[in-house]
């Protein structure tokens, strides 16, 4: 966004993180603006890539994704075109929901999230296994959950 973003701005950004289903109304009121402009500037905000999109936030336990896992993936760099290759397959893997580049002692963390331990240990061995790529694979089992934030830790006021 080549334009610099107002308290007004902001302050949309960090009620619509907390409430994306605010009505318009709602949202001109707790900000102080008429509903028309509050409009304009939620569709500039849209328009100009700030906002990305609108998701429910879904409780993944209360649909019996019960087990959530991050692991540590090394790749086996000698292998041709391995980084294209490992990033084609596991896009393909709905169980992973996340994937970040990091530093340290992996190259990748990813996210995964699955119904139980068995299907779990399925994706481990029948699927994450048979991927050539990966050299190394280490997971991290979560136990619970003590903090996850919907909003982005930006200065709002």
């Amino acid at each position: 966004m080549s334009e610099k973003l107002d308290k007004t701005d902001l302050k949309i950004l960090q009620i619509l993180q907390e409430n994306s289903k605010i009505t318009n109304l709602e949202l001109s009121k707790r900000i102080g603006l008429s509903p028309a402009p509050t409009l304009e500037r939620v569709k500039k905000l849209e328009q100009s890539g700030v906002i990305e999109s609108y998701h429910a936030n879904v409780n993944s336990q209360a649909i019996g994704l019960n087990v959530k896992t991050f692991a540590l993936v090394s790749l086996a760099w000698h292998k041709e075109n391995a980084l294209n290759n490992f990033l084609s397959k596991i896009r393909a893997i709905r169980e992973i929901t996340e994937c970040y580049i990091i530093t340290g002692e992996a190259d990748f963390l990813i996210k995964i999230v699955t119904k139980d331990i068995p299907n779990y240990e399925k994706l481990l061995f029948k699927t994450l296994s048979q991927i050539e790529e990966i050299e190394r694979l280490k997971t991290l089992m979560t136990l619970s959950t003590v903090k996850e934030l919907k909003t982005l830790p930006f200065k709002y006021d």
